[in-house]
């Protein structure tokens, strides 16, 4: 038989928090898996053009990206306020595109290197005459598919 107090009073039972390490854990696990990081830093400013025919990349992956554009206001006074090519976290040349290209197909697993698709993410005031450069020294570099951003137009083609 259980206790009567003589008030009448009963007391309220201590919560139990032994489980309360397992939700904090799976909670953790899930937001690890969940986010991604930005792995790049960018340097150059970049406006993607609109385009009513789009497509989405399959698998990010396989996706390498080249970031063309003006650099940012704090790197202006360094570079200049010129279009600039950014591979990775560095800005570069298009001479230095064929090397970079090499790097990543090695950092891939060797039956997924062939389906390497190189994004090029450029401003949409960028001159022709750089797209063209850097698709020259992706040839040369063997990386022949190649994908443009850009952004969605609402507009319905007729």
């Amino acid at each position: 038989m259980g206790k009567f107090n003589g008030d009448g009073k009963r007391e309220m039972p201590e919560l139990n928090t032994s489980s309360l390490p397992d939700l904090v854990f799976a909670f953790l696990f899930f937001i690890m898996m969940v986010t991604t990081m930005r792995e790049v830093t960018l340097k150059v400013r970049f406006r993607t053009p609109e385009a009513t025919e789009l497509q989405k990349l399959e698998k990010k992956s396989l996706v390498t990206f080249i970031y063309v554009g003006q650099p940012l206001p704090e790197y202006q006074a360094k570079m200049g306020s010129e279009t600039r090519i950014q591979l990775n976290d560095e800005i570069s040349d298009v001479d230095e595109i064929q090397d970079y290209i090499a790097q990543e197909k090695s950092s891939m697993k060797e039956d997924e290197a062939p389906f390497m698709t190189v994004s090029i993410k450029g401003d949409s005031d960028t001159k022709m005459g750089i797209i063209s450069d850097i698709k020259q020294a992706l040839r040369e570099a063997y990386a022949l598919k190649i994908s443009y951003s850009a952004r969605s137009t609402n507009a319905k083609a007729e």
